[in-house]
């Protein structure tokens, strides 16, 4: 089963060994429509939005107006229309959780694959440029794979992490370690074990 999360950000447990944490704030979803293969389409609440489309979508699943947003999540076999039941988080022991990186637009070599750059002294024209690329007559091109400037980050990843607790009142699970993404991003999470 597959919940929407909201990173509300880091901070850490004050017991005798201090260990970091990030809290992800559980989106409160309701389960539309139930698809093959394990899928469904769910609704949950982002912003203020409203246009034709999804008034449409509101008036097909008789969803109240705040619920302007949907997503196709992963749901167990036996799920049926409705809210979405969160007990599962209670019992689970690891997560996998999937965020979109930080965009960092067009970076540097020295930025995006930590190349050590020139010296910094007078006298230099090299000094967080990427240097030589090439290799000699033979084969006479630039390899491929090679690590140049050019985008980094906005990209989708999956980590694994362990859940340390989860308050079932204020849809708040504390998670071992760090997440990707910013600081109210969106992501998904999904029971492991």
């Amino acid at each position: 089963m597959e919940f929407l999360v909201e990173k509300i950000g880091m901070s850490r447990t004050l017991f005798a060994q201090s260990t970091p944490v990030t809290l992800l704030r559980v989106r409160e979803m309701k389960i539309c429509e139930v698809k093959e293969k394990g899928k469904a389409i769910v609704a949950y609440s982002l912003g203020k939005m409203h246009n034709k489309a999804i008034l449409g979508q509101q008036k097909k699943y008789q969803l109240p107006k705040e619920f302007n947003r949907f997503a196709t999540l992963e749901v167990a076999e036996n799920t049926n229309v409705g809210d979405v039941d969160c007990n599962m988080l209670s019992e689970a022991k690891r997560l996998k959780i999937t965020f979109k990186t930080k965009g960092r637009g067009f970076s540097g070599v020295m930025k995006r694959w930590n190349f050590n750059g020139g010296p910094a002294a007078h006298g230099h024209r090299f000094h967080r440029k990427t240097g030589s690329i090439g290799n000699r007559e033979w084969p006479g091109r630039v390899q491929p794979g090679k690590k140049m400037a050019g985008q980094y980050g906005n990209e989708k990843v999956t980590v694994q992490n362990e859940i340390l607790s989860y308050d079932s009142v204020k849809r708040v699970l504390v998670v071992k370690g760090s997440v990707p993404g910013y600081n109210g991003a969106f992501g998904k999470v999904k029971v492991v074990k």
